[in-house]
């Protein structure tokens, strides 16, 4: 069956108690500087229950009101030429829709991943170039099933994934009536952490337009059960050839890298330097204490060195490595001190000064594994099954947990003529090659 959608309808919900002058212009830290133009988006698909009550919708955007009343930034419209964030109270987005599928024959199709992108409103938009634009915007949708989507996706200017999580296990709670004391988290904080320091824009990241998304690109998802890690982890201690003990994202990390690398190699018809970077969440890894909750832009990058390196056990190597000495290094940095936020503007700025005349395979990836999407929780039950937008860029890589916990799901952006160049490669890693 042909997956179908009908918008049953589209409005904007606003805070519930309007926003003071005094915190009408939100401006923008030195790491939201230097955030990608493109959204942030996550799916959480939850199961049918005879139970839910018949006027959730209108429970969710109630709770949604409150939710913004203290997260108010996120009803916010950002303006470019002064890089603030307006906080007038415009509204989120909110749209409920309604499929013609059941969501077990969703989660249990191969193209699940792909299909997933459709239960966001906006994905591969890459910048609010109108102040009108909405800075986050939610998609309801109800399978025939009485299963539930809900989809979210924010402008990076504003939100990482945790700051994402944070908002919606805020709302989650607020809509369980659980949460009507008064908001005890820091709420958008990221910018008195890190100051602006009116660095130069980044170029945007080229997007993929929906077209290109559908006859051009695809998005493939690979998952690494907890037990199939496990297994991998002792061939490799067995082997004797690995120098380190990896965690389960590190080693699905160097298999997905070492896959891209056999990629780029078909492509271009030569081997290339490679070199991964992804971003660390900054909270509770500094020096000085930034709280798990606190929302914005919170995080430095981790970049190995440029490699010729290809074997499985010489990419882990340096992988961990990498990790190991940028996780040392923000542990000796204070948010509050100039050198430590030197570190973690420099970390953001390695990358970026890369010119393109090196010819090095830039590789980006990110985990958004151990960040509590699966906790979340509206009153109905937690996921079943979350799942990442799509990253606007092909050759990129998400990884997230599996529903279990234990096992990792990985999320790669592909040419779609390039997918069986990577599943060869990807055989011959996961085998030991």
């Amino acid at each position: 069956m042909t997956m179908e959608f009908e918008k049953q309808s589209s409005k904007f919900i606003k805070p519930l108690i309007p926003t003071p002058p005094t915190l009408r212009h939100y401006k923008m830290g030195s790491i939201d500087e230097l955030a990608p133009f493109m959204n942030v988006s996550v799916v959480l698909f939850f199961s049918g229950n005879r139970n839910r009550n018949p006027l959730f919708l209108v429970h969710l955007e109630k709770s949604l009101e409150k939710t913004l009343t203290r997260l108010y930034p996120l009803a916010g419209r950002y303006v470019q030429e002064s890089r603030i964030i307006d906080c007038n109270d415009a509204g989120v987005e909110f749209i409920h829709a309604k499929s013609n599928i059941k969501l077990q024959d969703l989660i249990g199709s191969e193209m699940n991943a792909r299909l997933a992108d459709e239960f966001v409103s906006f994905t591969t938009r890459a910048i609010y170039v109108q102040v009108t634009d909405p800075l986050l915007a939610v998609q309801v949708t109800s399978f025939e099933c009485g299963g539930v989507a809900i989809g979210v996706s924010g402008t990076h200017k504003l939100v990482d994934a945790s700051t994402l999580c944070t908002f919606l296990n805020e709302w989650g709670a607020m809509n369980r009536e659980e949460n009507e004391t008064e908001f005890t988290g820091p709420g958008f904080n990221s910018s008195s952490l890190f100051p602006a320091r009116h660095v130069a824009v980044p170029v945007p990241l080229p997007p993929l337009r929906d077209d290109d998304m559908v006859n051009k690109y695809t998005r493939k998802k690979v998952w690494f059960s907890g037990s199939q890690i496990s297994k991998m982890k002792a061939m490799a201690v067995a082997s004797g050839k690995s120098t380190c003990r990896l965690s389960k994202v590190q080693l699905v990390q160097e298999i997905i890298w070492k896959a891209l690398i056999g990629v780029d190699r078909v492509t271009h018809g030569y081997r290339r330097e490679s070199l991964l970077y992804q971003p660390v969440n900054l909270r509770d890894k500094m020096a000085s204490s930034i709280l798990k909750d606190s929302c914005g832009n919170l995080w430095g990058v981790c970049a190995t060195e440029p490699t010729m390196l290809e074997t499985t056990e010489e990419l882990a190597n340096l992988l961990n490595d990498s990790i190991k000495k940028t996780v040392n290094t923000f542990s000796k940095a204070y948010h509050d001190s100039e050198q430590g936020r030197a570190v973690v503007l420099d970390s953001l700025l390695k990358t970026s000064n890369i010119p393109e005349s090196t010819n090095i395979n830039m590789i980006p990836v990110t985990s958004w594994c151990k960040i509590p999407f699966y906790e979340v929780d509206f009153g109905f039950g937690k996921p079943v099954w979350a799942t990442p937008g799509a990253v606007p860029k092909k050759n990129t890589a998400s990884f997230m947990d599996d529903a279990e916990g234990n096992g990792v799901e990985a999320y790669i952006v592909l040419e779609a003529k390039d997918v069986p160049y990577f599943e060869e490669a990807l055989d011959a890693n996961v085998l030991g090659a």
